[in-house]
């Protein structure tokens, strides 16, 4: 076979799997619901400047605690009113979310990095190194986070990068855990032992062989991580400890809003369903694609609808 033969047979195959895939998608509806969400949030992160109608920071006193349009004194110029200093919350939902995905996509990326490489050593060396690097993160977990997350704050101050900082370093232990468990069994496996006997090495042998095994656990770990780190930056804001004016994130619009949610009640409430339909449509997604990546799940699924189409026949 020559290289352009095995490169058209290559992306024959991708084809065929993002196809499956699709209709996978489509006859799932929680999962295509979930995922248009999803997309829908970040087209208006990426699209901020374009589609918010104000300036998030602009104040306007005139027209404070003005509630949504559908109210009395409500206005359509500002579809979901504005808080107590005249900023329009539309506009500042809008560009929440993207501090919101921001924060949470390299808590992710950073603490799902350093997590996945101890537990990667930790795994397959196994003895002493195991011991040391676990105890780490029994360590780890066992320190207050409230407290390691005041120590940092008061040496590096507020701000998005102290916000990563904290959120990762208390955050990288569930990835190490997850991956250091899964490497222990993999490491019994045939071709691992068999890379082992012709002398590949252990660097090899991790990224080569035992990495590819770990990509999709991984993606519906780092799904799940991702949903607790948009509310564990939420929780910081609201606390203070996290977004400071004049950024703007979910979290903050809530910390804002609490003293006139009697009298301004949408204040909380729309960024709150913002913050609920991100995690929801996130905890739905991953299950989709823990079941439809995992076979046991498949043959279960189809099992079901099988013994279901055979139920209306007869």
């Amino acid at each position: 076979m020559t290289q352009q033969q095995a490169r058209n047979s290559a992306q024959a195959t991708w084809r065929a799997n993002a196809s499956a895939l699709a209709q996978e998608l489509w006859r799932d509806k929680t999962g295509l619901v979930s995922l248009i969400i999803l997309v829908g949030i970040v087209a208006m992160a990426l699209f901020a400047p374009l589609i918010a109608p104000f300036d998030p920071a602009a104040q306007s006193l005139s027209h404070r605690l003005t509630p949504p349009a559908w109210l009395d004194r409500g206005v359509w110029t500002h579809p979901l009113g504005t808080d107590h200093l005249g900023r329009d919350i539309l506009s500042r939902i809008i560009w929440g979310a993207r501090l919101t995905l921001l924060i949470g996509s390299c808590v992710v990326l950073f603490g799902g990095a350093l997590g996945t490489a101890v537990g990667l050593w930790a795994g397959y060396n196994g003895g002493r190194t195991d011991n040391i690097l676990m105890r780490i993160v029994d360590i780890q977990v066992s320190f207050p986070g409230i407290l390691l997350i005041l120590l940092i704050v008061s040496v590096m101050g507020t701000s998005v990068v102290t916000l990563i900082v904290v959120l990762s370093l208390t955050n990288w232990m569930v990835f190490a855990r997850f991956v250091r468990g899964t490497v222990m069994s993999l490491r019994q496996s045939a071709y691992v032992e068999a890379a082992e006997i012709v002398g590949c090495h252990p660097a090899r042998i991790l990224f080569r062989h035992i990495l590819p095994n770990l990509i999709t656990p991984l993606l519906v770990l780092s799904i799940l991580e991702f949903t607790n780190i948009v509310l564990a930056e939420a929780a910081l804001s609201f606390l203070g400890l996290g977004i400071q004016p004049p950024a703007t994130s979910w979290g903050l619009d809530i910390a804002s809003g609490r003293d006139y949610i009697y009298i301004a009640w949408w204040l909380v409430t729309f960024p709150g369903i913002c913050i609920v339909s991100l995690v929801l449509s996130l905890n739905l997604f991953s299950s989709w694609v823990r079941i439809t990546t995992d076979p046991q799940e498949r043959e279960k699924r189809f099992a079901h609808s099988y013994m279901s189409r055979r139920g209306k026949r007869s």
